[in-house]
């Protein structure tokens, strides 16, 4: 399910919040929009006080083991305030057999997925081992992908569905351009950034798909995260130097100036698993292995804001836009 949680802020003003199998999302009005985020079990939720959690959206019949929709590992907002949402390939080959899926586009509004009903939701072709996704201000959706053969792809979905590979094949020669490709995030430019987990570098593109640098920023470890901030600084969310242990002591969030490419630590220690600005300009994130939703302020405070226990596997977050639509969510 997609659970709503709310805040009112007087009578005619409202924020909410939702979750889709393993996802949750949530608006609120006093810093504009709380995230979505997937990986969620209602009983363990612990929110600050004046929120309350509904349904604003569900998935059933998919699995008999697991309730809703299984492995959602990444989404993202489009302009019109739809949420685009992937799969992991390495649970799908668990349950069904196959790494390849198409992504998820749920219009604004409630949605109930079911079997029966699922293909009304899918959008564009399978692709492979679809892991991250995002969307630029154009509508078009970025899906990162690694494929079998050992190199990994960045495919852009238009309005209508159609795709094609917006970089990164399979090298004639040399290693390819881009081996484990995860978070996306875009400039005002239109140009577009790619983390590699495995190369540790940030790849940046033009708004067409030419490789301006394929090495914008290097020596960042496992990045896994990136989300782009209203005065085009890159956050880049890693899981520490390679070779070190998968716990949130080695984890890191960096921040890097566009223009002139100065990096700085911002914050130490947690696993950042999804990272999302609210349109308050505050960075929220999922510390995935700690069970916890947090914020970082423009100066690099944390701030806790949610936890979360059971069965809970936060992954990631997402804000949706303010505009008419989503207002009246």
């Amino acid at each position: 399910m997609i659970p709503r949680c709310e805040r009112r802020l007087g009578a005619s003003r409202r924020c909410s919040s939702a979750m889709l199998g393993g996802v949750i999302f949530v608006s609120l009005l006093c810093v504009s929009h709380l995230p979505a985020f997937a990986g969620y079990d209602p009983s363990g939720l612990r929110l600050p006080s004046g929120f309350r959690v509904s349904t604003y959206a569900s998935g059933e019949g998919f699995h008999e083991d697991q309730r809703g929709l299984p492995a959602i590992a990444a989404m993202a907002f489009g302009p019109d305030g739809a949420l685009y949402f992937a799969r992991t390939a390495n649970r799908l080959k668990e349950i069904y057999g196959r790494g390849d899926a198409r992504i998820y586009r749920i219009p604004p509004g409630a949605a109930k997925i079911t079997v029966a009903t699922e293909d009304r939701f899918l959008f564009g072709p399978p692709l492979d081992d679809p892991d991250e996704l995002a969307v630029n201000r154009l509508g078009e959706v970025f899906v990162s992908t690694r494929h079998p053969a050992g190199y990994g792809s960045v495919y852009r979905l238009r309005p209508d569905g159609s795709a094609g590979v917006f970089a990164g094949e399979p090298a004639s020669s040399g290693k390819p351009l881009l081996q484990d490709p995860e978070g996306i995030a875009f400039d005002r430019g239109n140009n577009v950034y790619v983390v590699d987990n495995d190369l540790g570098v940030v790849v940046k593109l033009d708004g067409q798909g030419k490789v301006l640098d394929p090495r914008w920023i290097s020596g960042i470890g496992r990045g896994r995260t990136l989300t782009m901030d209203r005065n085009d600084n890159l956050w880049i969310g890693s899981d520490g130097a390679h070779g070190s242990e998968h716990i949130d002591r080695y984890g890191e969030i960096l921040r890097v100036s566009v223009s002139s490419r100065r990096r700085e630590t911002i914050h130490s220690g947690a696993l950042p698993s999804g990272m999302s600005f609210s349109p308050g300009g505050n960075l929220f994130v999922a510390q995935r292995r700690a069970h916890k939703l947090f914020v970082l302020t423009p100066e690099g405070k944390r701030v806790e804001f949610a936890s979360f226990t059971g069965r809970s596997a936060l992954r990631t977050l997402a804000f949706p836009p303010v505009n008419e639509r989503t207002r009246k969510l």
